[in-house]
């Protein structure tokens, strides 16, 4: 029976040691600040949204919120991000995905300054997490190496395979895999045998959005397996893209969802953010 990787626990212990260091700034005088923009009435969003205000709350971050309608224009978007790239006050910029179909992502993304960029989506930051010269990783990739390092699993000459390829998760995963020295496979839609390459994996890590994917039969005994999905099962139930309750009988490790990656995801935001602080006042 596999070790459940709490990442409630985790990252519960990683939010104490960011609120002792954001504290230690602010009796200096320092102010963290992150500001966070939402477009339209997407409900999930909302919800994202009001968990990150809560965990800014937590730590001491202030959080500054921008609720725009569905209608804003792409230029308007813009305007607002230039003006909070030249506010002293916020050290981060994070625009909540997905925007309205009139609104081009790409152009967002690349209007955010690769210093408050602490979704590390920037083209900028995308690049020097290929070369390893990184100052931001993407919250939940980094989260996943978080979670593994502070259960100690070695991850130097392991073969992990990542079951997705998005921008997101799936392919800064695998450089920050290549970093630690793990052989690394990324497979996708089009892998021919995906349970061939699913059993080899030492460091299993499913980031697919398909409930239930990855199943019992799929995974090496003694695997560490890694559910970084969130769907909702037949009976409307949260649930992960690993079948966790026949998984669990075979991994070493496993992380539960909810309860695993998730929580992490969040912490890693306020790393990145206090992190962003720390570069343009210490660096």
């Amino acid at each position: 029976m596999a070790e459940i990787i709490s990442g409630t626990e985790i990252s519960a212990k990683k939010r104490r040691e960011i609120k002792e260091k954001v504290f230690k700034y602010r009796e200096n005088g320092g102010h963290i600040g992150l500001a966070v923009i939402i477009v339209g009435d997407d409900g999930a969003s909302k919800i994202y949204v009001r968990n990150k205000r809560r965990a800014c709350e937590e730590v001491g971050i202030e959080s500054f919120e921008y609720a725009l309608s569905e209608n804003t224009s792409e230029s308007e978007l813009l305007e607002l991000i230039s003006k909070l790239n030249s506010d002293p006050r916020v050290n981060g910029i994070l625009c909540q995905l997905p925007l309205p179909s009139h609104i081009n992502e790409k152009n967002v993304i690349n209007a955010i300054d690769p210093k408050k960029d602490v979704d590390a989506f920037h083209p900028i930051n995308t690049g020097r997490i290929l070369t390893g010269d990184y100052g931001f990783l993407p919250c939940t990739p980094a989260g996943v190496i978080e979670m593994l390092k502070e259960k100690n699993i070695p991850i130097e000459g392991r073969h992990c395979v990542i079951v997705g390829r998005s921008n997101i998760v799936g392919k800064p995963l695998a450089m920050m895999f290549l970093k630690e020295n793990a052989t690394v496979t990324v497979c996708h839609s089009k892998t021919k045998d995906l349970k061939a390459e699913t059993l080899r994996a030492d460091i299993l890590v499913a980031a697919t959005g398909k409930a239930h994917l990855i199943t019992a039969d799929m995974v090496k005994s003694g695997a560490v397996v890694i559910d970084v999905g969130i769907n909702r099962d037949e009976n409307g139930k949260l649930c992960g893209d690993v079948l966790f309750s026949d998984v669990e009988k075979k991994a070493s490790y496993i992380t539960p969802v909810p309860g695993g990656v998730g929580p992490m995801t969040i912490t890693m935001l306020l790393e990145n953010t206090v992190r962003a602080y720390e570069m343009t006042n210490y660096t």
